[in-house]
């Protein structure tokens, strides 16, 4: 695992330190022969963490409070015969990550070793978080995944926005967006389900997306129907669930009417299906509720009759 620093101090004034103060030797170790043209490489150093496991890395993993300064290494390598000029600098939490110099000059067959540190700000949001430390050699651009999680409490909250239906037949498609509201990466898994006038149209067991949503992170998303009603007035429902207790759901109406008079009338008709439904539910709703209150009523009176009996 990667080293990690908990000291509270300008961690770009020691890392510039090591680079300046340090021999050459120390940070730039030569390497095999290799075409003219090989252009420079870059990856985490080896040896930068708290025991042998670390090697090999392909990137690099950071874990502190708020507040905290954390350092690593880069590994930049020139394997071809002549020095090249490499340019550093951060993206995505950039403005946290400080490299010791914001250009390496690196002889030929030369490994060059430079440090970095990662500041997380005070009120940094606790949670993971993601950056790129960028090398740039010429108009080549290298970039190694910084991957950090800052620690504190941990929040899952996934919601679902902007649900629609477009489309009829076989193009009919549902549109709706995944927002992650917490603090943690999630893996949302999606529901969808439909219900018409007359009962269930569509059922579609939660599945897991091809998604990663990061704290904040909002994606668009689709889901074809390629079967749906052809005259009916559907209610569909969308339910996403992640790690951690995440869920949300978000709802819209469908209704695939043709356009013209022969759409209006079918509108017509789907309504008048739909209040006929719905007015017969609550009938028979009332017609229970009503048995029930006699068959209550009933016995209260056989009761009283019976205790107030001569014997």
């Amino acid at each position: 695992m990667p080293f990690r620093s908990r000291a509270r101090v300008t961690g770009a004034v020691l890392a510039a330190a090591a680079v300046l103060l340090c021999p050459a030797r120390s940070w730039a170790d030569p390497v095999p022969d290799a075409p003219p043209g090989a252009a420079v490489t870059a990856a985490p150093a080896a040896g930068s963490g708290t025991g042998a496991g670390d090697r090999g890395r392909t990137y690099f993993y950071l874990e502190g409070g708020p507040g905290t300064v954390m350092k690593d290494r880069l590994a930049l390598t020139n394997p071809a015969d002549r020095a090249r000029t490499v340019r550093l600098h951060g993206a995505d939490t950039g403005a946290w990550l400080v490299p010791a110099a914001k250009e390496v000059r690196i002889p030929a067959r030369t490994r060059a070793t430079v440090p970095f540190t990662v500041t997380v700000p005070g009120d940094a949001t606790p949670g993971d978080h993601s950056g790129t430390l960028i090398a740039e050699d010429g108009g080549r651009k290298m970039s190694v995944r910084i991957h950090l999680r800052v620690t504190g409490p941990a929040l899952s909250a996934l919601t679902v926005e902007n649900v629609s239906v477009t489309g009829r037949g076989d193009t009919t498609v549902i549109h709706y967006a995944l927002v992650n509201r917490g603090t943690t990466v999630l893996t949302p898994r999606l529901a969808v389900r439909a219900d018409g006038v007359f009962g269930p149209v569509l059922r579609r067991a939660a599945r897991t997306l091809p998604v990663r949503l990061s704290p904040g992170q909002r994606v668009e998303r689709t889901e074809t129907w390629p079967d749906p009603p052809a005259l009916d007035a559907v209610d569909v429902r969308l339910t996403a669930t992640a790690g951690g207790g995440a869920h949300g759901t978000a709802e819209a109406r469908y209704t695939p009417v043709p356009r013209g008079p022969l759409g209006g009338a079918a509108l017509v008709l789907v309504a008048g299906a739909g209040g006929w439904a719905v007015r017969r539910g609550r009938r028979r709703r009332a017609a229970a509720a009503a048995a029930v209150a006699h068959s209550e009523d009933g016995d209260g009176v056989r009761d009283v009759m019976s205790v107030g009996a001569p014997s």
